[in-house]
């Protein structure tokens, strides 16, 4: 071998060893200057998108299957919807509970009336007396009816004071009782209508089973024509007691809400589901019918027994359009 070529031999063995890269690396210094323009200069990869992520508007230590399923169902439920919307759900024996932006206030409209009963109730195992019969007679058109009337004169009969040390009784903090004799312009959150609905099934510090046992009683008698909501898709079996509200205002459109309890064999859960920003009571009420048909499909059918959830379903409504009369239209004085 010649000296000439131990020299080109010495010069391509180092040539062979170079990297993958760094050979790349040095071609790329060969390559003409017009045809550098024509590289791509995005990655040869596609780039992934971002998973999205089913919101956890449900948790639970003891089946957090159960309250993952329930969370998409409710996301699905939710999906598009245009108005505002909170909802508070718990189910005790499932141990499951969900919430929704359970801290915002909402005009209440009728809904409070829930709450006024709860007091009058307290007011009578406060004074270690029966309900007189001008209670009764008032609880009762107050509820199955939503009389306005009898809520006002049972509003009156309590007197702020002893609403306010109800609410504080019962845990409900967050709610500001409505001035000047507007009950219906009181400012509640799902978060404190569902402790409102725990006086008369988990909570055992406000009411006694017979107090608890009479509201739920009126509760499941309300008017047929009143029973839209929060009942809708609730599974044979299981008694329903409700209580709803719907007032349309200047400001927000309309404020439809319901409020459920849900009783049966080895069955008690409860909703508290409040809407705003409707154009139409019949959009509140399809709101709240698909929020309530996820929930029942999920927590209705015994435990063990479930199947994958459908997707919620509800009707388009075709609702009266009727003020349920709990506050005015516009301003109100103060």
């Amino acid at each position: 071998m010649t000296a000439r070529t131990r020299t080109r031999a010495r010069i391509r063995r180092p040539l062979a060893r170079l990297t993958a890269g760094a050979a790349v690396a040095l071609l790329a210094f060969a390559v003409p200057a017009g045809a550098q323009a024509a590289v791509p200069r995005t990655a040869p990869w596609p780039v992934p998108k971002p998973v999205p992520t089913t919101p956890a508007y449900c948790s639970s230590t003891l089946n957090p299957q159960l309250a993952a399923r329930l969370s998409q169902d409710l996301a699905t439920a939710l999906a598009g919807r245009q108005d505002t919307v909170a909802f508070a759900v718990s189910d005790a024996r499932a141990g499951v509970s969900c919430t929704y932006q359970a801290s915002l206030h909402f005009d209440s409209a009728s809904v409070v009336k829930a709450t006024v009963m709860g007091a009058v109730l307290r007011r009578a195992e406060d004074e270690h007396r029966f309900l007189t019969d001008w209670e009764d007679s008032n609880l009762e058109q107050m509820i199955t009816a939503s009389d306005n009337t009898a809520a006002t004169n049972l509003w009156n009969s309590l007197g702020m004071p002893y609403l306010q040390t109800f609410l504080k009784l019962a845990g409900m903090n967050d709610t500001q009782l409505g001035t000047a004799g507007y009950w219906g312009l009181t400012q509640i959150t799902a978060a404190d209508e569902l402790k409102a609905l725990d006086v008369y099934t988990g909570n055992p510090n406000v009411l006694t089973p017979g107090g608890k046992a009479y509201g739920l009683k009126l509760m499941s008698q309300v008017e047929a024509d009143q029973r839209w909501g929060t009942p809708y898709g609730a599974p044979a079996g299981v008694t329903t007691h409700v209580k709803n509200g719907w007032l349309p205002r200047a400001t927000h459109g309309w404020r439809v809400h319901s409020l459920g309890i849900f009783t049966g064999t080895a069955k008690d859960y409860r909703m508290a589901v409040l809407t705003q920003d409707n154009a139409t009571e019949s959009y509140g009420i399809d709101t709240i019918q698909l929020i309530a048909a996820a929930v029942h499909n999920d927590l209705g059918p015994a435990l063990g027994t479930r199947t994958p959830a459908a997707a919620p379903r509800s009707g388009n409504t075709r609702a009266p359009e009727l003020s349920d009369g709990s506050a005015p239209f516009g301003p109100v004085a103060h």
